[in-house]
């Protein structure tokens, strides 16, 4: 039975020294095999997964590769386990560990920085100038698990305690698994500057971080929120999560539209979240002279940008990758004290024997799927569940 040296578990949580996990194959293929249970070391815990979030990127690296970097290369064949948007409860306890307990429950952030290069010292950890050093025997301390070490697609997994963020008994499995997702909205409006109240705010692309953007929005008081996409039914939810306007560009010029509804003026900043080819070209001619641009999402090929456009209105262009600067612990705290309901973009459940078919479903927007959940317990084989 598991029993590492200096390692704390619990009776109460009996551990096996296997488990089941979903390994990449060739691109698109995963294969279910057994791998140890890991163990955590120094600053880090053992996490028991008892549900995981699919997301976009997910199916990047499942299907293309990038931005997973193992071994220094592709993530394909290497025995790589996928996964990175999940929750589930502490079992046992690395060297030191006193800051969590067995049997809390906690949900995750990705990025754990090396704490020693220079963005890291900075607190941009998910910038770490050692990413993807750290797979095998190499421990540069970073990790950034599901993309540089083993993901959450298996029963347990190893987290930096720094990536922690403990939930409340409240709040479900499912929801849990979106705290990174609103994380990374949040991020996104920091790294602007920070959202004053009754600024205006465009969110475009109603995918799960843009509809999850406008809650955040909404949450720190801006207004109006206006959002953008190609589905009726995805900006529904998108008022009901507080837009005050919806526009859709199959039917209206996204720019002038969101003038008109401002006034005839620019918005304070847009949260660019389609990843559309002219998508940063429209979001510079939405904004107003001096405004602000978060790009939370990329075409998959170089895009040409109206440069001139920027310095003439001297235009702040910003990336963000993942959920950086403790933006996860803020959205918890959203989420908890139900200042938006998350849940409205979960729309399905599989076991987690059953991931093929989740995959399936995020991949190809099966019965219009938005947020695919798989719990590793709880929900029964070959059975699927749709969210209420």
């Amino acid at each position: 039975m598991y029993a590492p040296t200096g390692v704390r578990t619990s009776t109460d949580y009996p551990i096996p020294d296997t488990m089941k996990a979903w390994v990449l194959g060739d691109p698109g293929e995963l294969l279910l095999r057994d791998k140890p249970v890991p163990v955590p070391k120094k600053a880090e815990v053992l996490v028991r997964i008892d549900a995981v979030a699919i997301c976009a990127t997910d199916l990047e690296i499942i299907y293309h590769g990038p931005p997973a970097l193992i071994l220094g290369g592709m993530p394909h064949n290497k025995n790589f386990t996928p996964g990175h948007e999940y929750m589930g409860t502490v079992v046992a306890l690395g060297p030191g560990v006193d800051e969590y307990r067995i049997g809390q429950r906690v949900t995750v952030e990705i990025h754990a920085g090396c704490g020693q290069c220079k963005r890291c010292r900075e607190g941009m950890y998910t910038a770490c100038h050692n990413y993807g050093l750290n797979y095998g025997d190499v421990d540069k301390g970073h990790r950034a698990n599901g993309f540089t070490t083993d993901g959450g697609f298996c029963e347990y997994q190893v987290n930096n305690i720094n990536t922690l963020v403990a939930i409340p008994d409240a709040m479900s499995d499912e929801e849990a698994t979106l705290v990174v997702t609103a994380g990374t909205a949040m991020y996104g409006l920091a790294e602007l500057g920070g959202l004053v109240a009754g600024e205006s705010v465009v969110v475009t692309g109603p995918g799960p971080i843009g509809l999850l953007g406008v809650a955040v929005a909404k949450a720190l008081g801006a207004h109006p929120v206006i959002l953008t996409g190609t589905r009726d039914n995805r900006l529904q939810i998108g008022r009901e999560l507080g837009a005050d306007h919806v526009i859709n560009v199959r039917r209206d010029d996204a720019v002038a539209a969101v003038r008109r509804l401002n006034g005839g003026k620019g918005v304070d900043y847009v949260l660019e979240c389609s990843g559309a080819p002219n998508a940063v070209n429209e979001a510079v001619r939405m904004v107003n002279r001096g405004g602000k641009v978060c790009l939370a999402a990329f075409p998959h090929e170089e895009a040409p940008v109206d440069v001139a456009e920027i310095v003439r209105n001297n235009i702040y262009v910003y990336g963000i990758r993942g959920e950086g600067k403790s933006a996860t612990h803020r959205a918890e705290a959203f989420m908890s004290q139900k200042r938006f309901d998350a849940t409205k973009i979960h729309t399905h459940t599989f076991p987690l024997d059953d991931l093929p078919t989740a995959i399936r479903y995020a991949k190809d927007r099966v019965e219009d799927a938005i947020k695919v959940v798989v719990k590793a317990r709880g929900v029964s084989a070959a059975h699927k569940v749709a969210a209420e």
